[in-house]
């Protein structure tokens, strides 16, 4: 209901006479939706208050949060009312709210009916298999994923079941943050144990991090944060950088591929890697394939990509995309592409191409091709960042996309022979570093590729 006096009295005279009756052993909820810009605690406190003076069993608030951070007065909210209160907000950016209601004190979770899907509430399903709800309590230890989307992640189905598996009391969720200053500085409690970090924040929140590994500060980019417990400051590592090197070197390996090297050294070494992407990921790849003695060129579509972004180009108009990207990066005032691949090839003794040559780059025979970007990912699944015909060349084929399992990218290379490695490898690889983080035990390896193989 909309809350006013009207509707208060109104709901206190009709509980007022259900509880006359004498022979009803119903319970009653009385519910508040806030709508437009979440107000003030105070102002929560005091619909709360009201709700409750109608004699309700139950009462029942909810918000529309526009930032991840408003969602802090709803667990104050649980926390803190002295009778049941169901509280959450709904949207992408309140969805934490409604996993972790039960860790501040929520009297109950909703869910929507499989095949019935309501607008901003997550699934039965959803929130008995992946979230695993029934185990959370106070004493759960909140772990997510800050990116910006957050919809395309597959971190709960992996994680919240091996946490389970362990017998470890953990949570993962995803968490649309629009500001990673306003983030940190409200989400400081150490309830809030550990994230890992996605597109597009993994090189900009290395500046929020209090230490960084010695990879992840050589690197620049980081993926993963971890609450120290003695004195809370937050530790930023990369997993990334391992997880995917370790995939494309086992995927050379295991098609008997040496490189006429010795067993322990890698068959990277002397490789050219053709590197498309110079962001986080793009980083992480650069500076493993360096430590594996290969040579790399380096163009970074990645940044100018985000910014044109859900918007549907016609083949004449991809081929504007350059100039479009260094128009919009002036306007901006920010470094261009060209610019920041400049920087990682100084730091890798890579060469840098031309964003704009790279449908024409012609890669030695026998290179590797590693894509650290967006382009493929789901939903615009129908581009591949390469030309086609180019693909013969490569040896072997990665993409970090994971989302699809295989790309129109891996299609055609597999198409022309080369080796495919799939973003879901890097995935299970860097998961499994993240979880030994977040648990300070070893993960269940088997048990998490069970889950991908069966989920992805």
């Amino acid at each position: 209901m909309n809350l006013n006096c009207k509707n208060v009295q109104v709901a206190s005279d009709f509980l007022g006479k259900q509880k006359m009756d004498q022979h009803s052993s119903s319970r009653t909820i009385v519910s508040c939706y806030v709508d437009g810009v979440t107000p003030p605690i105070e102002d929560l406190i005091c619909r709360v208050a009201l709700l409750q003076s109608t004699g309700a069993d139950m009462i029942k608030l909810v918000i529309n949060a526009t930032n991840i951070t408003e969602i802090t007065k709803i667990f104050h909210l649980l926390s803190h009312c002295q009778m049941p209160l169901i509280a959450y907000s709904i949207g992408d950016r309140g969805f934490m709210s409604q996993i972790l209601c039960r860790k501040f004190g929520g009297f109950l979770v909703y869910g929507s009916m499989e095949g019935s899907p309501v607008a901003g509430l997550p699934t039965l399903e959803s929130l008995r298999e992946a979230y695993k709800v029934q185990y959370i309590n106070k004493d759960t230890k909140v772990f997510g994923l800050i990116s910006k989307p957050v919809g395309h992640s597959k971190g709960p189905i992996l994680h919240n079941p091996a946490f389970r598996h362990v017998n470890y009391n953990g949570i993962y969720v995803p968490m649309l943050v629009d500001d990673l200053k306003e983030f940190f500085s409200i989400y400081s409690s150490p309830d809030f144990a550990g994230f890992s970090v996605g597109i597009p924040y993994k090189e900009a929140v290395t500046g929020f991090c209090d230490e960084l590994h010695p990879l992840a500060q050589s690197i620049g980019a980081v993926n993963t944060i971890m609450r120290r417990p003695s004195d809370g400051k937050l530790i930023g590592y990369n997993t990334d950088c391992e997880a995917s090197i370790t995939a494309i070197e086992d995927a050379l390996r295991e098609r008997g591929l040496p490189n006429g090297e010795a067993p322990l050294n890698s068959p990277l070494t002397g490789k050219q890697f053709v590197l498309v992407g110079a962001g986080g990921a793009g980083r992480a790849l650069a500076f493993g394939a360096r430590s594996r003695g290969a040579q790399l060129v380096i163009f970074d579509l990645d940044f100018g990509l985000k910014l044109l972004s859900g918007i549907g180009l016609s083949s004449s108009l991809e081929k504007s995309i350059p100039g479009r990207i260094t128009a919009l990066l002036s306007n901006l005032h920010c470094s261009s592409p060209k610019d920041r691949a400049n920087s990682l090839a100084h730091a890798v003794s890579g060469e840098v191409k031309l964003y704009e040559d790279v449908a024409n780059f012609q890669p030695e025979k026998g290179a590797i091709l590693a894509n650290a970007t967006p382009v493929g990912m789901h939903p615009n699944t129908d581009r591949i960042p390469v030309a086609e015909e180019t693909l013969s060349d490569y040896q072997l084929v990665f993409d970090s996309v994971y989302t699809p399992r295989k790309t129109r990218l891996l299609k055609e290379a597999e198409a022309a022979g080369a080796i495919i490695v799939s973003g879901v490898e890097m995935f299970l690889r860097q998961a499994i570093g993240q979880f030994n983080l977040f648990t300070g035990g070893e993960a269940p390896e088997e048990f998490m590729r069970e889950i991908i193989l069966s989920k992805f």
